[in-house]
């Protein structure tokens, strides 16, 4: 059977992956809280994105930038200009939508898939008439015309209101790259290419139709800019190694290639910095979306900075301190929400009357559940105590001792351990344990020392 989205909500909410935003206020539409279990598997597929494009590479350098940024550096970058949704509003209820969406769910549905981001409100607001689009709310077809709308979230610096100033929440994370460019090379002394990276939070004032954590106000990016010389290193090529090596990376999260396919950019949908865009799209429940992207940005940004600020970015070569330039930048981009979705629509398998979530270990929020058979016998929780103890000095590991054995099974199955180990009599006797398997459900008797080397094999 397949994986509905709401299936994935259901999930999330039940076992504490996602909450709803200020629920017990009502809620804040495109808000949603990490609960207890997802935050563990958000910062573990943060910590593998870290190690597989950071730590296990030489030409890497890490960064954190701050949120709040001079209101210049969006000028510069043409955020304040460009950065803009093309929004619609119905008349009878009020419903307000991207009328690009609008467009693309309406003609997906109805067998053909056209793509319509970066068309002029004048051009949107002609399909939206042509397709005779009804309202999705309440089925209207009396539209506003099509408008565009900045993204960036706006608000005011100073402790007195004389004083204050325009300020922005980042709509990007990659613009803190490009303004500590000149403050990485004075420090870290990199030849080219070299790639800064970082992971954060951004924000975005978008009106959407919902799909849980795909598209919210807030969320988390993972991206890096690749900056070379482009008179000596070919962008394309360096542009399909990235490719490449960004599939590699989602299938090492265990995404199926099945569910990936890239799509260019057309030259309406792709940004203003960019000359070549691609997305990595997945496909969720609700059809294939972009996941990653990737794009090569020429020296678009440190040009801009450079004249805006009038400090010089141009990089030194090395070897002919006499040639001075600035880089060109290729730009891999990682929505970490969009993972998290993938990941958990992906695994939620149903067989029969069984649900688990088939997550790979190194991505569980946790490794091994321990259980003693009964919580009354204080000889076998004492013992139990003592092998969750020795285990969690292994694996991130969890104590459940509620209900019966066949419902903590449930529950781990549900949130992905991929082992349980249940302490019981015959432990007190000779120290083995029963150790399930997540996936097979196979039953084994080991002793703790055999537990132990399953789990950190799991891991390795």
């Amino acid at each position: 059977m397949p994986t509905t989205m709401n299936d994935v909500v259901s999930l999330a909410k039940r076992r504490g992956f996602i909450f709803p935003g200020s629920e017990i206020y009502g809620g804040l539409a495109n808000t949603y809280d990490f609960g207890p279990l997802g935050v563990e598997l958000l910062r573990n597929i943060l910590n593998h994105w870290w190690k597989y494009f950071v730590t296990h590479r030489s030409d890497m350098f890490g960064l954190d930038s701050s949120i709040l940024m001079s209101p210049k550096v969006w000028e510069a970058s043409g955020h304040t200009a460009s950065f803009t949704d093309a929004l619609i509003d119905c008349k009878t209820c009020r419903t307000r939508t991207r009328a690009d969406h609008l467009i693309e769910d309406f003609t997906e549905k109805h067998g053909k898939e056209e793509k319509v981001e970066g068309k002029s409100p004048e051009e949107l607001t002609a399909l939206v008439a042509d397709y005779q689009i009804p309202c999705p709310t309440c089925g209207g077809h009396d539209w506003t015309d099509v408008r565009s709308f900045n993204l960036l979230f706006e608000t005011n610096v100073g402790i007195v209101e004389e004083s204050q100033s325009l300020a922005y929440l980042r709509g990007e994370i990659a613009q803190g790259m490009f303004v500590n460019f000149k403050n990485v090379l004075n420090t870290m002394r990199p030849k080219l290419p070299f790639g800064i990276a970082q992971s954060g939070k951004a924000f975005r004032n978008e009106i959407t139709l919902g799909n849980f954590v795909f598209r919210t106000l807030e969320f988390n990016l993972a991206e890096f800019e690749y900056f070379f010389d482009s008179e000596k290193q070919s962008w394309e090529e360096l542009f399909e190694v990235w490719k490449k090596t960004m599939q590699e990376f989602a299938e090492s999260l265990g995404l199926e290639s099945k569910n990936l396919r890239w799509r260019t950019h057309s030259d309406e949908e792709r940004s203003h910095y960019s000359t070549r865009t691609e997305d990595l799209d997945f496909q969720f429940p609700f059809g294939f979306k972009e996941m990653f992207g990737l794009a090569y940005r020429t020296d678009y940004d440190l040009r801009n900075h450079m004249e805006k600020s009038g400090v010089d970015l141009r990089y030194t070569d090395p070897y002919d301190p006499q040639h001075k330039f600035i880089p060109h930048v290729i730009e891999p981009t990682f929505g970490i929400n969009r993972i998290f979705l993938a990941v958990l629509a992906q695994n939620l398998i149903t067989e029969g009357e069984r649900t688990y979530l088939k997550l790979p270990a190194k991505l569980a929020p946790y490794k091994v559940a321990i259980f003693p058979l009964v919580k009354n016998k204080p000889e076998l929780v004492d013992k139990a105590q003592e092998i969750f103890q020795s285990l969690q000095k292994i694996a991130p590991a969890v104590w459940d001792d509620r209900g019966n054995i066949g419902k903590r099974y449930v529950t781990q199955d549900e949130i992905g351990t991929p082992f349980c180990v249940t302490v019981d009599y015959q432990t007190l006797e000779d120290g083995t344990v029963t150790l399930r398997d997540r996936d097979t459900t196979k039953q084994e008797r080991l002793s703790l020392a055999e537990v132990e080397q399953r789990v950190q094999s799991m891991l390795s």
